[in-house]
């Protein structure tokens, strides 16, 4: 027999709190840190070899200045020296040779500044010997000149000055001076040219990096975002649970408690109705024995006389008692093994295996109400059913075809006699993904005191006119608890009655919770 269930089961909308696999989690999270790493590597190699790059390049455009600038420098004191010495050369005065004095003392520190700066510049070494050997031929002119004014031969030194040689050297040192510094300028500003693309690479570099970077940040961001929303939604499911937890349990209490009053009146029950056919047979086995002994005195007489009244006794057992006692055991047997197959199919309801698959509804309750239906018309009633938003279900179509014929049986069988029969079906969807299912009836009714007793076994309410042994409620019951749900009734004497099923919408995950 199938009582309450006395299991926690999960209730069928819940889902474990932590269906996100944390290894996956981890593992995203490790390759977006092996990413970001790898990038910042990468910018911080590039950035160091365009730092090298950019320090070789300015490092070239200071030597390349300095050369242009002691070029420069040696243009502008040959033109000095030069100018002082043709000021003297005209005037006498040693005012003027103050500036060839001083680009003299300079013009070897400026040489020796351009050897430097261009060290590396083997492809300019010719063009600096050469003219270092003009300076120092101008030089060595411009102080014969110089000395011959200071000893008084001026005649002798501005013939000289006049000479072409003078002129030669001092052009061609001002042209390949002047050479050497467009040769600097240019590649001066093919150098300032090679900084700014280097710049400019490097700002490129550095925003195409910082894009990556933010993308690979974003992800990451996104990642343990929806790991934290995985982690809240599972924290509510769990405060949800908890929350609801102490309902369950009193709930549950109440399945057990419920459970043990039905093994006891089932108990009572069964010893109650079981002992009665048992009582009759005992008693009328003690009868057989009274009747036994008077056919015993007939029959074994062997030839004796018998008296009138042993001969009467004997053909009343025979006519009269021993028919009646052997009709009594018969039939007192015959409610025993009644009583025994109900009992037994009760217990079969609990062991059947369930087979969940989707239902329509509405079809079911059709199909189960055709049954009847010829019986409700010819008495001028009507069957109504409406299942509204709760259309489909799993479930198991045999327990329910059994669970509505029963009722709809039952509302046949105890209609009123002086109204016709109007039944209704509704259903609805209810809480905690669950489906409500009405059967309403304008019959004879149940009185209050009785609502609970029709559904015990071997039980039934009001006059006793309809054969029945008072196991359908009971079957119904037994299927309705064996699907996860459980079958009340609102009842007046008279006034028809109302049964209200309440049946999970999936009894898939009723028996996966209840380990069925």
């Amino acid at each position: 027999m199938q009582l309450a269930q006395t299991r926690f089961p999960r209730p069928p909308h819940f889902r474990d709190p932590m269906p996100l696999n944390t290894n996956t989690f981890a593992r995203s999270s490790l390759l977006m840190l092996l990413v970001g790493a790898a990038i910042l590597i990468g910018i911080v190699l590039s950035s160091l070899f365009q730092a090298r790059m950019t320090q070789s390049y300015f490092t070239n455009v200071i030597q390349l200045r300095n050369a242009r600038a002691a070029s420069s420098d040696m243009l502008v004191l040959l033109y000095a020296a030069e100018t002082g010495q043709r000021g003297y050369l005209l005037t006498q005065n040693r005012a003027f040779l103050a500036p060839y004095e001083q680009s003299l003392q300079e013009l070897p520190l400026r040489m020796e500044r351009l050897r430097t700066a261009l060290e590396a510049e083997t492809s300019v070494s010719d063009s600096i010997a050469r003219i270092e050997f003009l300076i120092n031929e101008k030089l060595n002119e411009l102080r014969q000149t110089v000395e011959m004014a200071e000893s008084g031969d001026v005649s002798g030194a501005v013939a000289l000055v006049r000479a072409d040689y003078g002129q030669q050297v001092m052009n061609e040192a001002r042209q390949n001076l002047q050479d050497l510094i467009r040769s600097f300028e240019t590649r001066l500003d093919a150098g300032v040219e090679e900084l700014s693309a280097s710049a400019v690479s490097m700002q490129w570099f550095a925003i195409g990096g910082g894009i990556v970077i933010i993308a690979v940040v974003g992800g990451a961001i996104l990642i343990v975002a929806q790991h934290v929303r995985e982690l809240s939604r599972a924290r509510g499911v769990v405060e949800e649970l908890n929350a609801s937890l102490e309902e369950r349990v009193e709930e549950r209490t109440e399945d057990l408690m419920q459970a043990n009053r039905e093994i006891q009146r089932y108990a009572y029950i069964v010893s109650h109705d079981l002992r009665a056919p048992l009582v009759n047979i005992m008693g009328f086995t003690s009868e057989l024995d009274a009747t036994l002994a008077a056919v015993k005195a007939y029959v074994l007489a062997d030839g004796d006389v018998l008296t009138e009244d042993q001969i009467r006794e004997a053909r009343l057992a025979v006519e009269e008692d021993l028919p009646e006692a052997i009709g009594f055991i018969r039939s007192s047997t015959k409610k025993m093994d009644g009583l025994i197959n109900a009992i037994l199919k009760i217990s079969r309801d609990g062991r059947r295996e369930l087979k969940p698959e989707s239902i329509n509804l509405s079809e079911l309750l059709e199909n189960t109400a055709a049954s009847i239906y010829h019986q409700v018309d010819e008495a001028g009633g009507e069957i109504r059913i409406a299942v509204g938003g709760a259309r489909g279900m799993v479930s198991d179509r045999f327990s329910l075809e059994q669970i509505f014929g029963n009722l709809f049986d039952n509302a046949v069988k105890y209609r009123h006699a002086d109204r016709p029969l109007h039944l209704a079906v509704r259903a609805m969807p209810a809480k905690r993904n669950g489906v409500r299912i009405e059967v309403e009836d304008n019959g004879r009714g149940i009185a209050p005191e009785d609502h609970e007793r029709v559904f015990e076994l071997f039980r039934r309410s009001g006059v006793q006119d309809r054969a029945g042994e008072g196991i359908g409620l009971a079957h119904v019951r037994s299927l309705v608890r064996n699907l996860g749900g459980e079958i009340t009734v609102t009842s007046t004497l008279g006034g028809g009655s109302t049964f209200i099923i309440r049946l999970p919408s999936d009894l898939s995950q009723f028996v996966r919770s209840s380990g069925s």
